[in-house]
């Protein structure tokens, strides 16, 4: 027995619409009707796999079927495996009709898009590329986008018929907007319901079509969206604004609009999270003796004091200095990375200064130093 998550491609914790969803890519791609022009070899390759993807489906679609074969390997339970099928599964479909019924139910082929007979039919997305500076991001905006989206006519109503009324009913489907097909296919021979080729699942023949969209019922329209960015986003993530994609169809839901963000870097900050970094050359000078140091922060500079003997990349954390939390009244936190600038282009009396100073100092003023050479000696 094969193992049916593979089949499907998914894992073992795979919920019910995972499932679905799996089985719906794999049976579009697999379908008889794909497969219309194709060579003998290719059909009868397509034919297996499809027996296999439904034979996978029949199992983990069944909540109690699916338990006795995650626990047992079969659909039927521990005495599964013996006489009978060894398995449950039968090459006439599931308890008495064909994976043809299963596919009608999940979508319909023969039509287009999410198109199901002449029912309802949601909009598409419509998505949305926004730039963003990083003070846009980090303190928040209002941005005006231009988008183009599928509108319902305004002159037909939708209907795609001259003043909304110029139609008829199809006299192919009876206005259903399905038709029964009878096919021949390695399982026998199976009846499925299509959408209707002569009125594309409307259920109506237009007289006379719209002279505004054509007959289509929709048109394309660019529309200005006002999107108020709150403070705190970040690159790549996404904002939903419900209703604002593609009109749905015959009285299908509106798609959404999905603005992704982009966001440019800082000149003089790192992100990461709600967190931000920055690095501040001190002097040799400020480092030796301490001093009060200018920090820059998304706001006004603040000032922190340096403790003498400072090395060249301490980090000090400065609290509640960083990016706003998304939904929260609070903040994240500045980190200050301070790095030692040794100078450079010395004059002569300059050098002479640093000399008489460095011998000034001991070498117990320069403990990591001396901790190195200690252990370098004693190691030998």
């Amino acid at each position: 027995m094969s193992d049916y998550y593979k089949t499907l491609g998914i894992e073992k914790s795979a919920t019910e619409a995972d499932i679905k969803s799996a089985y719906r890519t794999l049976a579009k791609k697999y379908h008889p009707d794909m497969y219309a022009h194709a060579t003998d070899s290719e059909k009868k390759t397509a034919e297996a796999k499809m027996k296999e993807i439904n034979q996978a489906y029949g199992v983990l679609s069944d909540s109690a079927k699916r338990a006795n074969y995650d626990r047992y390997g079969n659909e039927e339970g521990p005495m599964g495996g013996f006489g009978g099928r060894g398995g449950g599964y039968s090459s006439g479909g599931f308890s008495g009709f064909g994976f043809e019924d299963i596919l009608n139910n999940i979508f319909n082929f023969g039509g287009s898009g999410r198109q199901t007979s002449n029912g309802k039919m949601d909009g598409d997305d419509v998505t949305y590329s926004l730039n963003l500076t990083f003070k846009e991001a980090v303190f928040g905006c209002l941005k005006e986008v231009v988008i183009n989206r599928v509108e319902e006519c305004d002159e037909c109503k939708g209907t795609g018929a001259k003043n909304g009324t110029a139609y008829k009913t199809c006299s192919k489907c009876g206005g259903k907007g399905t038709i029964n097909v009878v096919q021949n296919t390695a399982f026998g021979q199976m009846q499925s319901t299509r959408v209707c080729d002569e009125c594309r699942g409307t259920g109506k023949k237009i007289d006379e079509p719209c002279s505004k969209c054509g007959g289509k019922g929709y048109t394309k329209q660019k529309r200005t969206i006002k999107v108020n960015v709150p403070a705190g986003v970040d690159n790549g993530q996404m904002m939903t604004y419900y209703n604002e994609g593609d009109a749905g169809r015959n009285g299908g839901k509106k798609g959404n609009l999905i603005i992704v963000l982009n966001v440019s870097s800082s000149k003089v900050f790192t992100r990461k999270g709600n967190d931000l970094y920055v690095t501040v050359p001190i002097t040799f000078t400020q480092a030796a003796l301490g001093c009060k140091l200018e920090v820059p922060t998304l706001t006004d500079p603040v000032t922190y004091s340096i403790p003498e003997g400072t090395a060249t990349g301490t980090v000090f954390r400065i609290r509640d200095k960083g990016v706003k939390i998304l939904k929260r009244e609070a903040h994240g936190d500045l980190y200050l990375t301070v790095v030692v600038e040794t100078p450079q282009g010395l004059n002569a009396k300059q050098k002479e200064f640093l000399i008489n100073l460095n011998s000034a100092v001991t070498d117990r003023q320069y403990p990591k130093q001396k901790a190195f050479y200690d252990g370098a000696k004693n190691s030998k």
